[in-house]
């Protein structure tokens, strides 16, 4: 093919190959150094265009023989989304300036942005118009408390705006969330069958992991499918009056899941931005009635009592101004809840506390029977008190496994989670009490160890705050699906900075 000439205003020509790259969600085009005058240089971005579909792609220069000349390849991301054929015709021109973009610059320095501003960087965001790098200082831009309770919600107004909006013809319908920080917290399974059994609607739209070694999404699909679309999510909620899917594939809320892309590579989750996330994803769900967990300790997300007062203050307000009953509750956030922290891990949990096991995690079975019960008074109308007692009767009669059962039936079938085929316990160097865990390199040492990326992988925790042991017993067990990962985690776990702190004779030591 002869490669056109390249002239202001023209669209470039170029065959389309499938190369087999995952970007993740990022949409990426691969080009030879060709049509350098029209500004097509490595890093630019460029809008691609086929068969009426458009993508607004990344571009990485190929000086290899990788392609020929007249092609072009598509990450997996830009080929799904363009729907793309070896061979196609792909039309790419320019994108337009970034209007939006001198928002993000004036809030870099500080400025207080109106409502129409964050109503066009959102707008432009959810389209793909920006890089990762433009992203990226958007986020550390809001990060820090530096949006004001106006600016929030009008970031939340504009995320809810820029999506679908489910309506259920029915009210109330419910929803829990957990602003995260506390591996191992897996209520959401639990808590929404019990309110299923008993009667409300709870349409659970869950996330993935951001900084954490487990999202609820990630979790859930060890047990059953969550790639739902929202026909598929719509039967299921009008069978068993529930679900749990991923939200990111549902596009509720798309400008969300974009960021949350580029949040997990930071290891970012500011403020202003969760609040936003959280809501917009309710109001989108069609909820009308939201109970959300604030876990508070030293290494949780919220570290402070007047952090969580803060936090719980911005949910509350903007909720009821988007139309949402909100109550947010602080837990204990000083150890994480239940033993297994990564997806498979936290299932096996799940299952358990569902099943009424003997061994069930006791605080996991506690917290979850709490929020359940909040969100029956809330939602359900139950006086104070009641709520708990209804929701323990339905775990304890079997009616919250069954309702599950049958969720993850309509879902696409229950499954068994997956077991990883190397394992380390990490022992005692001494006897003493356990007086500190560190939830933050804890977690770490699961992420290293492979977490949420191999299901299987992550950590099995064996004691609690306060607890005494001996020299030598198991403090954790690392769980990997390579040897590679084992060790990975294990050199991370054995470094001198402390993960859990044992004390003995008024002396404190890992």
């Amino acid at each position: 093919m002869t490669v056109p000439s390249c002239h202001a205003g023209q669209h470039h020509l170029l065959k389309a190959r499938r190369l087999g790259i995952d970007t993740y969600q990022e949409a990426v085009i691969y080009m030879r150094p060709v049509c350098r005058s029209e500004g097509f240089e490595a890093q630019a971005r460029i809008l691609v265009k086929l068969n009426g579909r458009e993508v607004i792609a990344t571009l990485n220069v190929v000086t290899s023989d990788l392609l020929a000349q007249g092609e072009a390849g598509l990450s997996e991301a830009a080929w799904r989304h363009l729907g793309a054929r070896e061979g196609d015709t792909l039309s790419l021109a320019h994108t337009p300036y970034l209007e939006s973009l001198g928002r993000v610059r004036a809030k870099v320095y500080g400025e207080h942005l109106e409502e129409a501003d964050y109503r066009a960087i959102v707008r432009d965001v959810a389209a793909g118009r920006y890089a990762d790098v433009q992203l990226a200082s958007f986020m550390a831009a809001c990060a820090g408390n530096r949006m004001d309770p106006g600016e929030i919600l009008s970031l939340t107004r504009a995320m809810v705006a820029t999506g679908e909006r489910l309506d259920w013809g029915r009210t109330p319908v419910a929803d829990k969330h957990c602003v995260g920080g506390l591996p191992g917290n897996r209520t959401t399974p639990i808590v929404v069958p019990i309110v299923a059994a008993w009667g409300l609607t709870i349409p659970k739209t869950s996330s993935r992991a951001i900084t954490s070694p487990a999202g609820t999404a990630d979790t859930m699909e060890t047990l059953a499918p969550v790639d739902l679309d929202l026909p598929h999510m719509r039967r299921v909620v009008e069978r068993e009056g529930g679900c749990i899917v991923w939200g990111g594939a549902v596009s509720l809320s798309p400008a969300d899941d974009v960021l949350i892309r580029v949040e997990r590579a930071l290891d970012l989750d500011s403020e202003g931005q969760l609040v936003a996330s959280v809501l917009s994803k309710k109001a989108a769900a069609g909820s009308t009635h939201v109970v959300i967990d604030i876990p508070v300790g030293p290494t949780a997300k919220v570290r402070t009592p007047e952090a969580a007062r803060t936090l719980a203050g911005h949910l509350e307000s903007v909720g009821g101004a988007l139309g949402l009953a909100v109550r947010a509750c602080h837990s204990d956030g000083s150890q994480p809840v239940g033993r297994g922290i990564g997806p498979a891990l936290e299932a096996r949990d799940v299952l358990a506390v569902l099943n009424n096991a003997p061994g069930a995690p006791v605080d996991l079975r506690d917290r979850s029977l709490d929020l359940a019960g909040i969100l029956l008074e809330l939602g359900g109308g139950l006086p104070a008190g009641a709520g708990r007692l209804q929701a323990e009767a339905i775990l304890r009669e079997g009616r919250a496994w069954r309702k599950f059962q049958a969720i993850c039936e309509a879902q696409g079938g229950l499954r068994e989670p997956p077991k990883a085929p190397h394992r380390h316990a990490v022992g005692a160097p001494h006897a003493g009490r356990v007086t500190f865990i560190d939830n933050r390199r804890l977690a770490r040492v699961a992420k290293l160890a492979g977490a949420p990326g191999d299901p299987a992988a992550g950590l099995d925790l064996h004691v609690r705050l306060g607890e005494r042991v001996a020299a030598g017993q198991p403090l954790f067990t690392v769980h990997a699906d390579s040897p590679g990962g084992l060790d990975y985690a294990l050199s991370f776990a054995q470094e001198g900075e402390t993960i859990l702190t044992l004390e003995t004779e008024g002396v404190a030591a890992r």
